[in-house]
C-alpha cells in the first residue's frame, strides 16, 4: 500500500493512516555546525563515512539505512573535547538566535494541535560522540570531561528555553536519550543521579516554572534502574516503551501509579501473529488505556513480517476500542 500511494516516510504515512498531528519546536542545542558529512572510502559492499557527529562509521553500501558499525570516536581525550567545545558549542553563536516571530506564527495560540518544546539531551547526543564504547570508558577515565559535556548540553538547553518560553504557551516537552538497552543503563546508576539528573532539576524548574507539567523522554530499552531519578528530576512519561526490551506497561503503573504516563506498549512481535494475537495483545492494554496517561501504539517501527491487512485491522481494532487511532 505504500508503493501503491507513494509513500516513502513517515511525514507521508502520517496523514495516510489519519493519525494525530503532534508538532514539537526546538532551536540549536549542541554542536553548531555540526561536521561536514562525507565518505570516506568506498568498499565493496560496505562504505566508510563521517557524520554529523564527526565520528568515522562503517555503514551498508545500499540506498537504505543500516545500523552503523562506529569506528573512530569525534571524541576522546579531554583535549578533543575542549577543541570541539570551542570549535562548535558555543553559546554565542548567532545561529541559536531563535526567530520568535516565526516561531509565534508556527504556534498560533488557537492551534488545533498538540504543541511540544524540544529539551534536547543531557546524555543522549554525547554517547553518540564517545560512542557506546567510548563513553563506557570515559565516564571512569575522564569523568570531569563528561560531566562538562553534560553541563554544556544543559546550558544550550537553557538558553533556549529562556528564549522561548516567555512567548509561547507549549503543551509538553520533549527529549531524547536512548541511553538503555535490554540489560538496562549504558551508564552507571550512580553516573545517572549524579551527574545527569541535577541537570535534569535544572530544566525541569524552567519548564514548571512556564505551566508545562508533561514531560516525555524518548529511551528505549530497559529504563527501570533509572526511572526513579528520571521522575524525581521531572521526566513524567517514557517513549517509545519497549515492551520486550523492559517490561508490560502494566508493570510500571502498579509501580508509580498516575504519576508515570507512557506512550507506546505495543508488543509490536504480535501484530505478525495474527489477528487473534493482535486482539488479544490490545485487550490487555484496555485496562490501561481506560485508567489514563496511556497511548498504545507499536515500541519502534511496525516489523515488516506484518501482513498489511492485520495492521489495518489492528488500527481499526484500536480506533473501535479506544476510539482513536494511533499509530
Amino acid at each position: 500500500m505504500f508503493v501503491e500511494n507513494g509513500i516513502t516516510a513517515d511525514w507521508l504515512a502520517t496523514p495516510y493512516f489519519n493519525f494525530d498531528r503532534i508538532d514539537e519546536r526546538g532551536g540549536n542545542v549542541w554542536l553548531s555546525p555540526s561536521f561536514a558529512g562525507q565518505v570516506i572510502e568506498e568498499r565493496e559492499t560496505t562504505r566508510v563515512i563521517m557524520n554529523g557527529d564527526g565520528v568515522m562509521a562503517e555503514v551498508a553500501n545500499t540506498s537504505g539505512e543500516s545500523i552503523p558499525h562506529y569506528l573512530k570516536p569525534s571524541v576522546v581525550t579531554p583535549d578533543d573535547w575542549r577543541r570541539v567545545k570551542n570549535e562548535r558549542l558555543r553559546r554565542e553563536d548567532p545561529a541559536r538566535k531563535v526567530d520568535i516571530e516565526r516561531l509565534i506564527a508556527e504556534t498560533p495560540p488557537d492551534r488545533d494541535f498538540p504543541a511540544g518544546v524540544w529539551v534536547g539531551s543531557m546524555i543522549g547526543t554525547i554517547r553518540n560522540m564517545l560512542t557506546f564504547e567510548g563513553l563506557a570508558y570515559a565516564m571512569y577515565d575522564y569523568p570531569e570531561m563528561v560531566e562538562d559535556m553534560v553541563e554544556t548540553s544543559c546550558v544550550l538547553v537553557e538558553d533556549y528555553l529562556d528564549q522561548v518560553l516567555p512567548h509561547i504557551q507549549f503543551d509538553y516537552a520533549s527529549g531524547w536519550e536512548d541511553i538503555c538497552f535490554n540489560n538496562g543503563p549504558i551508564v552507571s546508576i550512580d553516573f545517572f543521579k549524579n551527574v545527569v539528573a541535577p541537570r535534569y532539576k535544572r530544566i525541569n524548574r524552567r519548564l514548571r516554572a512556564a505551566g508545562i507539567d508533561i514531560w516525555y523522554i524518548d529511551c528505549d530499552g530497559d529504563v527501570r534502574p533509572i526511572l526513579p531519578a528520571m521522575m524525581e528530576s521531572g521526566i513524567n512519561c517514557l517513549f517509545p516503551f519497549e515492551v520486550n526490551g523492559c517490561a508490560h506497561p502494566s508493570e510500571l503503573f502498579a509501580t508509580y501509579g498516575k504519576d508515570l504516563r507512557i506512550m507506546g506498549g505495543v508488543d509490536k512481535m504480535q501484530l505478525g501473529k495474527g489477528r487473534e494475537a493482535i486482539k488479544a495483545c490490545l485487550e490487555r492494554l484496555a485496562p490501561l488505556v481506560e485508567r489514563g496517561g496511556y497511548i498504545p501504539f507499536c515500541d519502534h517501527r511496525c516489523p515488516p513480517n506484518v501482513n498489511p491487512d492485520d495492521y489495518l485491522y489492528y488500527l481499526d481494532l484500536k480506533e473501535e476500542m479506544f476510539g482513536a487511532v494511533q499509530g
